[in-house]
């Protein structure tokens, strides 16, 4: 069996003042990290940015805002649709500035998704491989 889990869907990115344009977001769960979710984002067949976010985060953030670091998550309405707003600060600008940038996905699709990866390891069985990190860890991998 296959447990890992992926889903491929489009988003809208907004970055800066600009209009909201599409792009893919692909969004994948694998059990040997059950905390996090991956999620990379590709538009015209290159990689635009790479996320490694908390599986609960991104449970709460489709009912409530989470986040107070370089991602943050909130729920909104959009005519008869309700979108998770995901908004991330990357690198820094030479001006001081962050690069931002906000993607916004059906919370529907969002919440499939996340009852796949509770199919695969339900919340509260996570194990953590302890010895396996410090193993790579000590190791240099």
């Amino acid at each position: 069996m296959n447990s890992f889990v992926h889903k491929t869907l489009v988003v809208e990115l907004q970055a800066g003042v600009a209009e909201r344009f599409p792009v893919l977001a692909h969004l994948s769960y694998d059990p040997s990290d059950p905390f996090a979710v991956t999620v990379v984002f590709s538009h015209d067949g290159r990689v635009l940015a790479r996320w490694q976010l908390d599986r609960e985060m991104v449970a709460e953030g489709l009912t409530r805002p989470v986040g107070i670091g370089d991602v943050r998550l909130r729920p909104e309405s959009r005519g008869v649709g309700r979108e998770l707003r995901m908004e991330f600060l990357g690198e820094a600008h030479a001006d001081g500035g962050r690069h931002h940038a906000v993607v916004f996905v059906w919370a529907e699709t969002v919440g499939e998704f996340l009852r796949e990866t509770r199919l695969v390891v339900p919340p509260g069985s996570e194990e953590v491989r302890v010895d396996d990190f410090l193993a790579d860890v000590l190791t240099g991998n």
